[in-house]
């Protein structure tokens, strides 16, 4: 079965919802056609001219990046120039190109929820909240005999979550009527004649992002030719979204003891660490990519140490007087996403296309 880039980007729009991106972020499709068939996925933390060249050589025509390869306005596009030489060959080769970026950041396990299971923080919870998750009620009626079929295929898709409660519905009972005109194929009933059928009034709750998924997995589950549905919007807080996790861990330690552990489980060459290695440390803070000025923020929700990239020396030195603990493995860690990304896509698409993780180190810096 054919694989079209609208699909593998709705997929992606499902797992972290454009919507959670930052204002002005740049992400979606970046290079390519939505409409063209996906031979192949290759995922990655960055495009570069050796990530193409891995593409091309692997067969992978889409790339699935977190960082954008347009991020600022092209002023010009000139092959004597690296970024040219990259579009034009990414352009020669038909590849496409899809960024995950600050939704990425934010999405259930993306980059941020990874980070924090490396490190087992316990009950994580969102770091810096910008925004929260959109919820719906959807309605659907159901005859009796697929009312535990329609069911679980709600649960199965995602519906139906209350805190740590799955498959949460209300079901009520009625007579729903209907009368098929000439073309129909109805399950029940006969063309022309007015139906009354017992019918269950089944209601559910669900995040808005995987409404699309709900859908279709309903429709699949009930047995009428035309379904009668209905979606509200809920004026409900939903599940915070944003930035960074934070919880403590399994049990506390000498700073200088997390940060080797942090070392070892972020597969990193060396760290940068500010604070005093003998302090006890038990809550953590942990923001992907450049977090340096959230570092108050990760004070007041109680860290007593806080791990982001590209720390700078008067965020260090503030950090420092605050009595907070600070580690700087990098902005590179991100790269511990690129796998999860690869298993969300195989759930979700199967084994219809390869879907390979970039084995391209793009970390520019090196320790000596």
């Amino acid at each position: 079965m054919s694989l079209k880039g609208t699909e593998l980007i709705r997929c992606m729009d499902t797992y972290a919802p454009p919507a959670w991106a930052v204002e002005k972020d740049r992400i979606g499709l970046q290079v390519g056609n939505p409409k063209s068939e996906v031979r192949g996925i290759l995922v990655t933390l960055d495009v570069n001219e050796e990530v193409v060249d891995e593409a091309i050589r692997v067969g992978a025509n889409w790339i699935v990046a977190h960082h954008a390869v347009i991020y600022q306005p092209l002023q010009a596009l000139r092959t004597d120039q690296p970024a040219g030489r990259l579009f034009q060959k990414m352009l020669r080769h038909d590849l496409n190109v899809y960024i995950a970026h600050t939704n990425l950041d934010a999405a259930d396990d993306g980059v941020n929820d990874v980070l924090a299971e490396k490190l087992q923080l316990q009950d994580p919870r969102v770091l810096i909240t910008y925004g929260e998750e959109k919820l719906k009620k959807l309605v659907v009626f159901v005859p009796e005999d697929h009312h535990e079929q329609v069911l679980k295929a709600l649960g199965g898709a995602g519906a139906g979550w209350i805190g740590n409660y799955s498959h949460c519905t209300f079901n009520l009972e009625g007579t729903g009527t209907f009368l098929p005109e000439e073309g129909t194929n109805p399950y029940i009933g006969k063309q022309g004649q007015l139906e009354k059928v017992k019918e269950i009034r089944l209601e559910t709750i669900l995040p808005e992002r995987i409404q699309e998924r709900v859908i279709d997995a309903m429709l699949a589950a009930h047995p009428y030719e035309e379904v009668a549905y209905d979606i509200y919007p809920l004026d409900l807080k939903g599940k915070p979204v944003g930035f960074g996790r934070i919880g403590k861990l399994p049990q506390p330690m000498p700073f200088k003891t997390f940060a080797q552990l942090v070392k070892q489980v972020y597969q990193v060459e060396g760290l940068r660490i500010v604070g005093d290695p003998d302090r006890i440390v038990q809550t953590a803070a942990v923001l992907g990519g450049s977090g340096g000025r959230y570092f108050l923020d990760a004070k007041r929700m109680g860290a007593d140490v806080y791990i982001t990239g590209d720390i700078d020396y008067h965020v260090a030195q503030d950090a420092l007087a605050y009595g907070l603990c600070l580690i700087d493995p990098g902005h590179h860690v991100e790269h511990l996403v690129v796998e999860r990304v690869c298993q969300v896509l195989k759930q979700q698409l199967g084994d219809r296309v390869p879907i390979l993780a970039s084995k391209v180190n793009t970390n520019p810096f090196r320790f000596l």
